[in-house]
């Protein structure tokens, strides 16, 4: 049975729903940031907005306090939904390095069965053209791929994301191309929240004060929910009014995290850069992309990959491999024709010397003996057995004479039988 493309995904992140939802490894922690959301404004809405209804008496705008935080609030939940749930611009990887890309490098060559062949050799950066300037992107070794401009690869996730500006654990998703405008409304909206709830907690303390005639540590002992509230409101307004903040800055220069702090002391100039108005204009006035990967599909198998490259390369990997065969042949017969011309020496001066054994005196027998275990290294035979037997070859044997030892009674002369060109 054929699966889809989530079952069979590479990278790091969980779907559900047959994945039509798709999360970061660690979509747990988006649990916490739910937690950390609803629980707060339940107590708001049941210990201050509930006792504010009817503080304002005309049309009951207390009512009003209550309705706008829950609509606030989901819309919210439903940012961060946005955020967390989709392709954040996940770019497909490959199955196989782009072929075009290769080169032959014959200056780096490498040794394979005792001859150099060339190595090959595949860039590892190109420059591509942004607003008329050279930059320089990088090769993925896991995607198998060329990040585009403004990519980078996520070690979390393990997928290469399109304009990647940085993980978020409180989401559970990388934020990039696709996602980054709901990520920026979330954070927004929640500092607003946070100022929401914060101010409306104080405004129950007071409205307390004077209905009660009574001091602000009183009001704050009739009601610790709202004490609780403000103070919470407080110390996560330095946290999402921080990041709003600082977004705002990247937005209006046209950065990403990623880029603001891996490049900034390097003092590059930002070729992104169109200005503050047409930078708000391009991340919130900008149709989003469609998703470049289709979770819910069915695998395909790959068929099979034809290019006149590879051909090329494959008939001269053949080629290179019929002369290394050859030369291997070679030598293999080579080595077979010394070992005939061995033995065949070996028996001419074993009869030789049966034929000469009355003339020879007894104790020159141990050196003939000797001469012919030390034949086998190096033939010897009479020279005009050399001519005679070998005269009528090809030429590719000469007889080098060598007279190697001379006494009283005997005269022995050693022929060797060398090679006049290894091989050819």
């Amino acid at each position: 049975m054929a699966k889809r493309v989530h079952e069979v995904w590479k990278g790091s992140n969980k779907f559900f729903l047959g994945g039509r939802l798709i999360f970061g490894p660690d979509a747990r922690s988006l649990l916490v940031t739910l937690m950390l959301i609803i629980v707060p404004v339940v107590i708001f809405c049941i210990f201050v907005a509930r006792h504010l209804r009817h503080e304002f008496s005309s049309y009951n705008a207390g009512y009003a306090i209550l309705v706008v935080t829950i609509v606030f609030t989901v819309y919210v939940l439903v940012l961060l939904l946005l955020t967390s749930v989709r392709d954040p611009g996940i770019v497909p990887r490959n199955s196989h390095p782009p072929e075009e890309e290769f080169r032959y490098d014959t200056s780096a060559s490498m040794e394979v069965g005792g001859r150099q062949t060339p190595s090959l050799q595949f860039p590892r950066t190109k420059e591509v053209m942004v607003n008329g300037i050279p930059v320089r992107v990088k090769y993925c070794d896991t995607c198998m791929l060329y990040r585009p401009p403004r990519c980078s690869h996520c070690s979390i996730c393990n997928n290469c994301v399109e304009r990647f500006d940085h993980h978020c654990p409180w989401v559970g998703q990388c934020i990039g191309q696709r996602n980054y405008r709901y990520f920026f409304c979330f954070v927004a909206s929640s500092t607003l929240l946070c100022i929401y709830v914060f101010a409306i907690s104080a405004f129950y303390i007071k409205v307390l004060m004077d209905d009660r005639q009574s001091t602000v540590w009183k009001a704050m002992k009739e009601s610790p929910a709202a004490v609780i509230l403000m103070a919470y409101g407080f110390i996560s307004l330095w946290f999402v009014g921080g990041l709003t903040g600082f977004h705002l800055y990247l937005i209006s220069s046209n950065q990403t995290t990623y880029e603001n702090f891996r490049y900034r002391a390097d003092n590059r100039i930002n070729v992104y850069d169109r200005g503050c108005l047409n930078n708000f204009l391009e991340v919130f006035c900008t149709k989003v992309k469609p998703s470049k990967n289709n979770f819910r599909a069915f695998v395909q198998e790959e068929t099979q990959r034809s290019t006149t490259v590879p051909i090329a390369r494959e008939s001269e990997a053949e080629d290179i491999g019929d002369r290394r065969m050859k030369v291997e042949d070679d030598m293999d017969i080579g080595g077979d024709l010394l070992k005939i011309s061995q033995r065949h020496n070996i028996e001419d001066i074993e009869a030789d010397i049966r034929s000469r054994g009355s003339d020879v005196p007894h104790h020159n027998s141990s050196e003939a003996d000797s001469a012919l275990g030390s034949d086998r290294r190096g033939p010897a035979v009479q020279p005009d057995t050399w001519h005679s037997s070998w005269g009528r070859s090809s030429g590719s044997w000469e007889i080098a004479n060598e007279v190697v030892r001379t006494n009283s009674n005997v005269t022995e002369s050693r022929s060797y039988a060398t090679p006049k060109e290894a091989y050819q």
